[in-house]
C-alpha cells in the first residue's frame, strides 16, 4: 500500500484545468498510460502526513520566499510549456515525446536561467548600479539645476523677447500684411 506522487513530467495544464485547453472535464488527451508509468510510490511509514516538521523561528522565516517582483515588472515572463508550445486537438505528437519535451523544456529553462544568473547577475547588477548612480548624480547635480536656472532667467528673456517682437518684428509683418491686402485675384473662365 503506498501514496501516489506524480513527478514534474506529469503535471500539465490539461490535467490541472481541462477547460483551459478546450477539453471537457474527465478527458485526459491520451495521457492515461503515461500517468500510470510516471507515478512514484512511497511507503506510508516514510511519509508522515499527520505532523509537519518542527521548525525553529529562523527556519519558519526562511520558509516563506520573499516576493522578488513586488511591482510585477516581469509578470510577462511567467510562461510555462503550455504557453509556448501547444498542439491542437487535430495534431498530436506521441505522448512520450510530449512528456519528454515538456520535461526538457522546464529543465533547460530552469538550468540555463540558473547558469546565466550565476555568471551574469553580479556583474550586471554592478553595471546597473553604476549606471543608475551616474544618472541620478547627473539628474540631481546637473539637469535639475540647469532647468531651474533657465526657469529663473526666462521671465527676463520673455520681457526682452516681447520688446524685440513689438519694436522690430511686428512692424515688418504689419507692413507686409498691408502690401498683400491690396492684391486682388480674379479668375476668368473662357
Amino acid at each position: 500500500r503506498g501514496v501516489a506522487c506524480q513527478g514534474p513530467a506529469c503535471s500539465s495544464r490539461a490535467r490541472r484545468d481541462p477547460a483551459a485547453v478546450g477539453q471537457r472535464p474527465g478527458e485526459t488527451m491520451g495521457l492515461e498510460k503515461e500517468k500510470a508509468d510516471t507515478k512514484i510510490f512511497m511507503d506510508e511509514e516514510g511519509f508522515d502526513r499527520s505532523s509537519s516538521p518542527a521548525l525553529s523561528d529562523a527556519e519558519k522565516s526562511l520558509e516563506k520566499a520573499p516576493d522578488r517582483d513586488p511591482h510585477g515588472l516581469n509578470s510577462h515572463l511567467k510562461l510555462g510549456f503550455e504557453d509556448v508550445i501547444a498542439e491542437p486537438a487535430s495534431t498530436h505528437s506521441f505522448d512520450r515525446v510530449w512528456i519528454c519535451s515538456h520535461a526538457l523544456f522546464e529543465l533547460s529553462k530552469y538550468l540555463i536561467y540558473k547558469l546565466l544568473t550565476l555568471f551574469l547577475a553580479i556583474p550586471l547588477a554592478l553595471v546597473a548600479g553604476i549606471v543608475f548612480a551616474v544618472l541620478s548624480c547627473l539628474h540631481i547635480w546637473v539637469v535639475v539645476p540647469f532647468i531651474k536656472s533657465c526657469l529663473m532667467v526666462l521671465p527676463s528673456v520673455q520681457t526682452v523677447w516681447k520688446s524685440v517682437t513689438e519694436f522690430f518684428v511686428a512692424p515688418v509683418f504689419h507692413s507686409i500684411g498691408k502690401c498683400c491686402a491690396a492684391i486682388n485675384i480674379h479668375l476668368d473662365q473662357e
